[in-house]
């Protein structure tokens, strides 16, 4: 029987999202490629455990996550049941729909049919009666966003999610998508934008700008950049990674003699501060409290410890963030 740490507690900071009374911890956990069926089941739920007993209390998944999809969230049903039960109200759980999930024509996108179909399916999937944040996942361009939102929306209303969330919005898209949630009056309470140092588009696309102007939180995905930024590459691409293998979200062509040659730069400021190359991505993230959370994986608690390890240096110096943006952009 699990017991989960006493002083969990003790050592994470917590971040208000937006304008709401929700608060979230610096980094959160997302179940996205370490929970399908070729994951042990025990290793999924030591990393659960470690994650909880560190602070982390927020679980971040979505329909497709796995694989194959729909596994993630039945993974963390499982450790729900067996691990958690206790500890429920304690947790913030948010899933997403949007993506491909089942054939046919109602099986993706933002039509109020898949998901609110999608929602049901997920809480089935987890054995919850609701999550506390419900994403649209990306917006969809042939359905008014009206709809996408009223649909969001009637979650909120029947009681199945607590908040709603937007993620892969643009800053004009989120703007709208806020307003229209306003009328509702259901607010928009975070979006998820994809954020690291290597990839700066909610700063130049001016999305930073509109969720702080709209007082909407953030949660920044792939903040180690499909694991670019952590000690994996700076030898260049090792057999057993990412980049060697068939992956869609990263192949060996981005990892060019140029970008190795930024890694090393960047490991060499974050030995300066004491940290792994990881953790300084993280710390950079979360930099001036612009991001409310970045989302980690980890395939091992081990890894996930020297991710949560970042937290113990947040501050940069003005000239480490002008050292780090030459490498990066020059």
């Amino acid at each position: 029987m699990y017991t989960a740490h006493p002083d969990r507690y003790a050592e994470m900071p917590y971040r208000r999202t937006g304008r709401s009374g929700l608060k979230l911890p610096a980094l959160s956990l997302g179940l996205w490629h370490n929970f399908g069926p070729d994951r042990p089941v025990e290793t999924q739920r030591a990393i659960l455990r470690r994650a909880f007993d560190l602070g982390v209390t927020h679980f971040d998944l979505a329909n497709n996550y796995g694989p194959p999809p729909g596994s993630a969230e039945s993974a963390l049903g499982e450790a729900l049941k067996a691990d958690f039960a206790p500890y429920r109200d304690e947790l913030v759980i948010s899933t997403k729909a949007g993506y491909l999930m089942w054939p046919g024509p109602y099986g993706e996108w933002g039509s109020r049919k898949y998901l609110l179909s999608s929602l049901d399916q997920s809480l089935s999937r987890m054995g919850l009666e609701y999550v506390d944040i419900f994403y649209s996942h990306r917006p969809d361009p042939k359905t008014p966003l009206e709809e996408t939102m009223g649909a969001v929306h009637t979650a909120v209303q029947q009681g199945k999610a607590l908040y709603v969330g937007v993620s892969n919005y643009s800053a004009e898209q989120t703007r709208e998508a806020a307003r229209i949630l306003a009328e509702l009056g259901t607010p928009l309470l975070i979006h998820q934008p994809r954020y690291s140092m290597l990839d700066r588009r909610p700063e130049t696309g001016g999305l930073l700008d509109a969720l702080d102007e709209l007082q909407v939180g953030s949660i920044a995905y792939s903040p180690l950049e499909q694991g670019l930024l952590t000690g994996r590459y700076l030898n260049g691409i090792p057999q057993d990674s990412r980049a060697a293998s068939d992956s869609p979200f990263l192949n060996s062509d981005a990892v060019t003699e140029e970008l190795v040659g930024k890694l090393r730069a960047l490991n060499e400021i974050a030995g300066s501060r004491g940290q792994s190359l990881a953790q300084l991505a993280l710390a950079w993230v979360l930099r001036q409290g612009r991001v409310t959370s970045a989302l980690v994986g980890a395939s091992s608690p081990q890894q996930l410890e020297d991710s949560v390890a970042a937290i113990g240096n947040l501050d940069f110096g003005a000239d480490e963030l002008a050292r780090i943006d030459k490498i990066v952009q020059g």
